[in-house]
């Protein structure tokens, strides 16, 4: 089952996204290199609560961290440990707001340059922020989930790279993770995905490698990485389905 969310309870879950954006663009500017994971976990988690939210990411059973920070290979999922950033560093950070009852999602990657706070020309990051523009710009009433798997798909094999295809974006509002799933691919017809609605939430996540989809598991039992080594990327959005098309709520 779907959940629906009515006006209110949308407007709701975008003061939390709002709060969440501001939480994220703190993180992003302390990246650098010398920096630890861990320092810019223990920074999002004092940015989120001090906006009277709480991180989404500690009320999943047994992740005891505000975020989850991903390095290179890194796909999803990382433990924000002591690892150092390093130079030329891509760095994935994935972030989530609970508050008044309701969750949003929100992840970026970036390139630690260096020290300066400035834009990087990067060709894989600059596919991954697209992908994920165009799959938003498919989210309107009466589309299909098939529409914005398959907007990240053509854009990301465009360029040379792959979705990868055993982790999705995802419904989100009373839960963190919910109905529908919503994969980085197109699998099938579209005509056999899930209708979007007016009320619907949706994580869309944009998640991408420069090598093959294929994963593996660290020992720490959370952290996923690429099988091949290859760089990873990761944008998502917490968007609403409205009457007239979409709201992004993390925006």
């Amino acid at each position: 089952m779907i959940p629906i969310y009515s006006e209110e309870e949308i407007k709701t879950m975008k003061e939390g996204g709002k709060k969440l954006r501001k939480t994220l663009k703190e993180v992003l500017k302390a990246i650098k290199p010398g920096v630890t994971l861990r320092e810019l976990d223990q920074l999002a988690e004092k940015s989120i609560r001090a906006q009277d939210g709480q991180p989404s990411f500690k009320k999943v059973p047994g992740y005891y961290w505000a975020s989850c920070i991903n390095l290179n290979d890194g796909v999803v999922h990382g433990i924000p440990d002591e690892k150092l950033i390093k130079k030329d560093d891509y760095v994935s950070v994935d972030l989530g707001f609970y508050s008044q009852g309701f969750h949003t999602d929100l992840s970026w990657t970036v390139k630690a340059v260096d020290s300066r706070l400035k834009t990087v020309d990067d060709r894989f990051l600059k596919t991954g922020e697209e992908a994920l523009k165009k799959a938003i710009d498919q989210v309107k009433p009466e589309n299909r989930v098939g529409h914005i798997s398959k907007a990240i798909e053509q854009t990301i094999k465009k360029a040379g790279y792959q979705p990868i295809r055993s982790l999705s974006g995802h419904g989100v509002g009373h839960e963190l993770h919910q109905e529908p799933v919503i994969p980085c691919f197109l699998k099938g017809e579209i005509s056999q995905t899930p209708f979007l609605k007016r009320g619907m939430v949706l994580a869309i996540e944009v998640i991408y490698t420069q090598g093959e989809p294929g994963l593996v598991m660290a020992d720490d039992g959370w952290t996923i990485s690429t099988q091949d080594g290859k760089i990873a990327g990761l944008f998502e959005e917490t968007v609403a389905v409205t009457a007239n098309g979409h709201l992004v709520l993390t925006s």
